[in-house]
Protein backbone atom coordinates (compact mmCIF):
# COMPACT_ATOMS: atom_id res chain seq x y z
CA UNK A 1 0.00 0.00 0.00
CA UNK A 2 2.51 2.51 0.58
CA UNK A 3 4.60 2.10 -2.64
CA UNK A 4 1.01 3.11 -4.26
CA UNK A 5 1.23 6.15 -2.43
CA UNK A 6 4.68 6.87 -3.07
CA UNK A 7 3.88 6.44 -6.78
CA UNK A 8 0.33 8.78 -6.54
CA UNK A 9 3.32 11.30 -5.18
CA UNK A 10 5.64 11.14 -7.45
CA UNK A 11 2.61 11.12 -10.69
CA UNK A 12 1.86 14.46 -8.72
CA UNK A 13 5.36 15.97 -8.87
CA UNK A 14 6.29 14.79 -12.17
CA UNK A 15 2.38 16.66 -13.37
CA UNK A 16 3.36 19.48 -11.62
CA UNK A 17 6.87 19.84 -13.54
CA UNK A 18 5.84 18.69 -16.81
CA UNK A 19 2.78 21.14 -16.63
CA UNK A 20 2.78 23.69 -13.80
CA UNK A 21 0.24 23.92 -11.66
CA UNK A 22 -1.92 26.95 -12.77
CA UNK A 23 -5.11 26.49 -14.12
CA UNK A 24 -6.14 26.48 -18.05
CA UNK A 25 -6.72 29.74 -19.89
CA UNK A 26 -10.44 30.97 -19.95
CA UNK A 27 -10.68 29.75 -23.41
CA UNK A 28 -10.05 26.09 -22.01
CA UNK A 29 -11.42 26.00 -18.84
CA UNK A 30 -13.10 22.88 -17.43
CA UNK A 31 -16.32 23.04 -14.83
CA UNK A 32 -14.92 23.86 -11.61
CA UNK A 33 -13.19 21.00 -9.81
CA UNK A 34 -14.44 20.01 -6.30
CA UNK A 35 -13.17 21.96 -3.42
CA UNK A 36 -9.09 21.44 -2.63
CA UNK A 37 -9.03 19.39 -6.07
CA UNK A 38 -5.93 19.48 -8.38
CA UNK A 39 -6.19 22.35 -11.43
CA UNK A 40 -7.20 20.79 -14.21
CA UNK A 41 -4.02 19.95 -16.77
CA UNK A 42 -6.58 18.41 -19.60
CA UNK A 43 -10.06 19.47 -20.32
CA UNK A 44 -12.50 16.36 -20.44
CA UNK A 45 -13.13 14.73 -23.94
CA UNK A 46 -16.74 14.09 -23.78
CA UNK A 47 -19.48 17.14 -22.97
CA UNK A 48 -20.85 17.09 -19.34
CA UNK A 49 -22.36 14.85 -17.52
CA UNK A 50 -18.94 13.00 -16.93
CA UNK A 51 -20.28 9.99 -14.76
CA UNK A 52 -17.39 8.00 -14.04
CA UNK A 53 -19.28 4.24 -14.09
CA UNK A 54 -16.02 2.44 -13.46
CA UNK A 55 -13.21 3.98 -11.45
CA UNK A 56 -9.39 3.56 -11.77
CA UNK A 57 -7.78 0.74 -9.59
CA UNK A 58 -4.06 0.64 -9.34
CA UNK A 59 -2.64 -2.80 -9.50
CA UNK A 60 -0.58 -3.81 -6.70
CA UNK A 61 2.24 -4.87 -9.43
CA UNK A 62 3.18 -4.13 -13.01
CA UNK A 63 1.19 -7.03 -13.86
CA UNK A 64 -1.14 -7.43 -11.55
CA UNK A 65 -4.97 -7.32 -12.20
CA UNK A 66 -6.20 -3.46 -12.07
CA UNK A 67 -8.33 -0.95 -14.12
CA UNK A 68 -5.90 1.10 -15.67
CA UNK A 69 -8.11 3.76 -16.37
CA UNK A 70 -11.79 5.10 -15.98
CA UNK A 71 -14.86 4.21 -17.68
CA UNK A 72 -17.41 7.57 -18.32
CA UNK A 73 -20.53 7.34 -19.19
CA UNK A 74 -20.95 8.66 -23.13
CA UNK A 75 -23.68 7.72 -25.38
CA UNK A 76 -22.48 5.92 -28.68
CA UNK A 77 -21.81 8.43 -31.60
CA UNK A 78 -20.38 11.49 -28.78
CA UNK A 79 -17.74 13.66 -30.32
CA UNK A 80 -14.30 13.10 -28.55
CA UNK A 81 -11.71 15.93 -28.00
CA UNK A 82 -8.11 15.85 -26.95
CA UNK A 83 -7.62 16.36 -23.80
CA UNK A 84 -4.31 18.28 -24.44
CA UNK A 85 -1.80 19.26 -27.41
CA UNK A 86 -0.16 16.46 -29.02
CA UNK A 87 0.59 13.66 -31.73
CA UNK A 88 -1.75 10.58 -32.29
CA UNK A 89 0.69 7.76 -31.71
CA UNK A 90 -2.08 5.43 -32.76
CA UNK A 91 -5.49 5.42 -34.20
CA UNK A 92 -6.95 2.56 -35.71
CA UNK A 93 -8.61 -1.23 -34.61
CA UNK A 94 -7.18 -3.70 -31.75
CA UNK A 95 -9.05 -6.48 -32.08
CA UNK A 96 -12.70 -5.79 -31.79
CA UNK A 97 -12.76 -1.73 -30.88
CA UNK A 98 -11.25 1.66 -32.30
CA UNK A 99 -8.41 2.59 -30.15
CA UNK A 100 -6.55 6.29 -30.08
CA UNK A 101 -3.64 7.37 -28.59
CA UNK A 102 -2.25 10.90 -28.22
CA UNK A 103 1.13 11.55 -27.03
CA UNK A 104 1.61 15.06 -25.01
CA UNK A 105 4.17 17.53 -23.93
CA UNK A 106 5.97 15.71 -20.82
CA UNK A 107 5.82 12.00 -21.86
CA UNK A 108 2.10 11.74 -21.03
CA UNK A 109 -0.14 9.64 -22.94
CA UNK A 110 -4.05 9.75 -23.15
CA UNK A 111 -6.12 6.58 -24.74
CA UNK A 112 -9.43 6.16 -25.45
CA UNK A 113 -11.56 3.27 -26.68
CA UNK A 114 -13.82 2.09 -28.32
CA UNK A 115 -13.84 4.88 -30.66
CA UNK A 116 -13.84 5.70 -34.29
CA UNK A 117 -10.52 7.50 -34.79
CA UNK A 118 -10.75 11.00 -37.11
CA UNK A 119 -7.50 11.72 -37.28
CA UNK A 120 -4.63 9.83 -38.52
CA UNK A 121 -0.74 8.31 -36.84
CA UNK A 122 1.90 11.42 -36.74
CA UNK A 123 -1.31 14.03 -36.80
CA UNK A 124 -0.73 17.51 -34.22
CA UNK A 125 -3.99 17.81 -32.71
CA UNK A 126 -4.83 20.54 -30.17
CA UNK A 127 -6.92 20.94 -26.96
CA UNK A 128 -10.38 20.28 -27.70
CA UNK A 129 -10.37 19.34 -31.20
CA UNK A 130 -12.66 16.83 -32.39
CA UNK A 131 -10.14 13.48 -32.80
CA UNK A 132 -12.85 10.39 -32.79
CA UNK A 133 -16.28 9.52 -31.67
CA UNK A 134 -17.16 6.99 -29.07
CA UNK A 135 -18.22 3.59 -30.57
CA UNK A 136 -18.98 0.40 -29.58
CA UNK A 137 -16.62 -2.93 -29.17
CA UNK A 138 -14.38 -4.35 -26.61
CA UNK A 139 -15.32 -4.85 -23.12
CA UNK A 140 -17.51 -1.88 -21.97
CA UNK A 141 -21.00 -1.86 -22.40
CA UNK A 142 -22.20 0.43 -25.33
CA UNK A 143 -22.06 4.52 -24.30
CA UNK A 144 -19.38 3.99 -22.03
CA UNK A 145 -15.74 5.19 -23.25
CA UNK A 146 -12.64 4.21 -21.63
CA UNK A 147 -9.96 6.83 -20.79
CA UNK A 148 -6.21 6.22 -20.03
CA UNK A 149 -3.41 8.14 -18.90
CA UNK A 150 -0.40 7.35 -18.72
CA UNK A 151 3.10 9.54 -17.30
CA UNK A 152 6.45 8.22 -18.55
CA UNK A 153 4.69 4.84 -19.11
CA UNK A 154 3.45 4.22 -15.81
CA UNK A 155 -0.54 4.22 -15.69
CA UNK A 156 -2.12 6.94 -13.55
CA UNK A 157 -5.82 7.76 -12.81
CA UNK A 158 -7.12 9.90 -15.13
CA UNK A 159 -8.45 12.18 -12.64
CA UNK A 160 -5.44 13.35 -12.09
CA UNK A 161 -5.01 15.26 -14.96
CA UNK A 162 -8.91 16.04 -14.83
CA UNK A 163 -9.03 17.71 -12.11
CA UNK A 164 -11.20 15.30 -10.19
CA UNK A 165 -8.74 13.95 -7.88
CA UNK A 166 -8.01 15.66 -3.97
CA UNK A 167 -4.36 17.14 -3.43
CA UNK A 168 -1.97 14.44 -1.56
CA UNK A 169 -1.28 15.95 1.95
CA UNK A 170 2.18 14.42 3.24
CA UNK A 171 1.92 13.09 6.83
CA UNK A 172 4.86 12.60 9.02
CA UNK A 173 6.27 8.98 9.43
CA UNK A 174 5.72 7.87 13.13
Amino acid sequence: MRRRHVAVVLALVVLDTAFGSGAPSAAAAAPAAPAGARAPIWSWPVPAPHPVVRPFVAPASPYAAGHRGIDVGAPVGTEVTAPQDGHVVFAGRIDDRGVLAIEHAGDVRSSFEPVTPQVHVGQAVSRGQPVAVVATGGLRADGTLYIGARVHGAYVSPLLLLGGLQRAVLLPME
